[in-house]
């Protein structure tokens, strides 16, 4: 026909041919037509019945109504995260985002030293290097040697430093990958471990290793309780249950290691994890429970004797982080504090993570972490039997680890031993009690603006500000050379406990007064001006205001995603 294209006769019939086949091989007998649609419908209903489990486990765990706001919360995220990608919001946010990093690296990278960004062409002389390391160590920072630090340095005392290097100095090529060429290296750290099992009331069979700090620590006791759901219970979709105090380490380890995590609140007036809650958010897929002695936020015990009988009703795993606690909450009862039950004294607490380089005063880059069985240590290793370069095993994440700060953490609990943390314990738990009355009762001024969060027992003490922006008056700590630790949900400071800083404690409280004060007379002028009050969200202040008040009135977080990264990027900015 004029004007319509003709397909090729020998395309033509390929085509037929394909289509013919192609019906031969369509199911034409009843019975493969009823097959096909059984599987089919099986798939159906195996889909539907997934989903739907998964919505009553839901419903089962945070109720209707929980179910609903988390909804709503998770929307109200998505929604805002797109508002913030429009063209003309993305500029501004970029422009702002990139502002605050530029202010960032003029503090964290100081623009009058030497930068060297290549290799000497001539090795320096060992007093050159001396030199240079001197004029590295007095660089301008927080003074930690003075006790204005929470936490960080956990005894900083001349005579252990000195132990510590010598011990250094020994083991300074020292390997435990390689235990017969170190032989004395894998008997220290065998010690340290069994050390701090018997501090913790291990039963006999239990067991341990020892790692580079309390986040290892922490995702080696996931990966445990995740291969063991694996192999004994098939569990391929794995989920965790935490506070919501937990250490972040957890989430990172949910992360890694693909576990989905359910976080659970921990209401006032305790502060401490909602155990029923936990257990209505228990279901199949659950592989670890966990609680904290005490969570680094707030300084509180968890309710772990009832965490212990949950696991144990479930036949399920649970994990103590005693990193923050480590040597002194085993000895608050002998000190003569008050203490809760937490360690393996309790039958359901089948793993704990201990930092030894915290009020174990060894190191930094020294932790432990506990099973109360050698099975459930072993589901943290990694075996390759079949690697071209040999048979290949390792306790952990690490290959190669350094040999001398396995020295310096064994010199170090050697050198304390039982009396020395049984005596820091009475100093460091003493004072904190004492900051905690000051607080509380013995100052007008801070017991009017104060409030302590829960009621901690070690070494931690949260508070915060009843009329005033609690990030200001962080910022004028900051001023007066402190360093303290900024909270989120709720905001709040933390006062972690540290030998430095027991001997300076009365000047934090006096300094913690006078700022007070100062913010106090900055919100009357505010008033007579007719302005905003500073605890409101629109008014943040210096960087801990600014950087908290923003993010805590975000629904969606990405642009303090963006600060932390840049953050990060410093770090490694010559």
């Amino acid at each position: 026909m004029p004007g319509t294209s003709r397909m090729p006769v020998s395309l033509r019939e390929s085509f037929v041919r394909v289509k013919n086949n192609s019906k031969n091989l369509r199911p034409t007998n009843p019975l493969q037509l009823l097959n096909l649609d059984l599987l089919k419908n099986i798939i159906f209903f195996l889909f539907v019945l997934r989903w739907t489990r998964r919505a009553l486990w839901k419903l089962k765990g945070r109720g209707l109504l929980g179910t609903l706001a988390e909804l709503y919360t998770n929307v109200k995220r998505v929604l805002y995260g797109y508002f913030l990608r429009m063209p003309g919001v993305r500029s501004q946010v970029r422009k702002q985002v990139t502002e605050a990093i530029s202010k960032m690296q003029s503090k964290m990278v100081p623009a009058n030293t030497t930068r060297y960004l290549t290799l000497p062409k001539e090795g320096w002389t060992e007093d050159a290097v001396r030199t240079e390391l001197e004029s590295l160590a007095n660089m301008d920072h927080t003074r930690w040697e003075d006790g204005f630090v929470s936490g960080a340095v956990y005894h900083g005392e001349d005579d252990l430093i000195k132990l510590q290097t010598e011990a250094y100095g020994k083991f300074t090529v020292a390997n435990p990958i390689h235990p017969d060429v170190f032989p004395g290296v894998r008997k220290m750290e065998a010690e340290v471990v069994a050390m701090v099992l018997s501090l913790f009331n291990a039963p006999t069979g239990a067991a341990g290793v020892s790692t580079s700090g309390g986040t290892e620590s922490i995702l080696m006791a996931v990966l445990s309780a995740r291969q063991k759901a694996y192999v004994e219970r098939g569990v391929t979709e794995p989920e965790m249950i935490l506070p919501e105090t937990a250490h972040t380490a957890f989430r990172k380890a949910g992360e890694y290691f693909k576990i989905k995590i359910h976080i659970v609140s921990c209401p006032a007036p305790s502060h401490q994890v909602d155990v029923r809650r936990v257990s209505r958010l228990i279901n199949a897929n659950t592989i670890l429970l966990v609680g904290s002695a005490p969570n680094f936020p707030h300084g509180i015990i968890d309710d772990i004797s009832a965490l212990s009988k949950l696991a144990l009703k479930r036949r399920l795993p649970l994990h103590v982080d005693c990193c923050l606690g480590s040597f002194l909450v085993p000895f608050l009862e002998r000190a003569g504090f008050e203490t809760e039950p937490f360690d393996f004294r309790l039958k359901g607490v089948t793993s704990i993570s201990c930092d030894t380089h915290k009020y174990g005063f060894a190191p930094k880059g020294n932790s432990t972490v506990l099973y109360r069985t050698e099975q459930l240590r072993s589901y943290q290793y990694f075996v390759d039997p079949s690697w071209s370069g040999g048979v290949y095993a390792s306790p952990g994440i690490a290959g190669s680890r350094p040999g001398a700060l396995i020295a310096g953490c064994w010199a170090s609990l050697m050198s304390v031993g039982e009396s020395g943390y049984l005596s820091s314990c009475e100093q460091i738990v003493g004072t904190t009690k004492k900051l905690a009355d000051r607080i509380k009762v013995e100052s007008p001024v801070l017991a009017a603006e104060l409030e302590i969060l829960g009621k901690p027992l070690v070494s931690v003490l949260a508070f915060r500000a009843i009329n005033l922006n609690i990030y200001d008056i962080a910022d004028g700590m900051s001023a007066k050379g402190w360093h303290l630790n900024a909270l989120q949900n709720p905001p709040a400071i933390h006062v972690a406990m540290t030998l430095p800083l027991t001997k300076v404690w009365e000047k934090l409280a006096s300094d913690l007064e006078a700022v007070i004060e100062a913010e106090r007379e900055k919100e009357r002028v505010r008033i007579v001006e007719g302005k905003a009050p500073t605890n409101s969200k629109k008014q943040p202040g210096g960087d801990a205001a600014a950087l908290y008040g923003v993010a805590g009135s975000l629904p969606n977080k990405s642009i303090v995603v963006d600060l932390a990264t840049g953050f990060l990027d410093l770090l490694y900015k010559a």
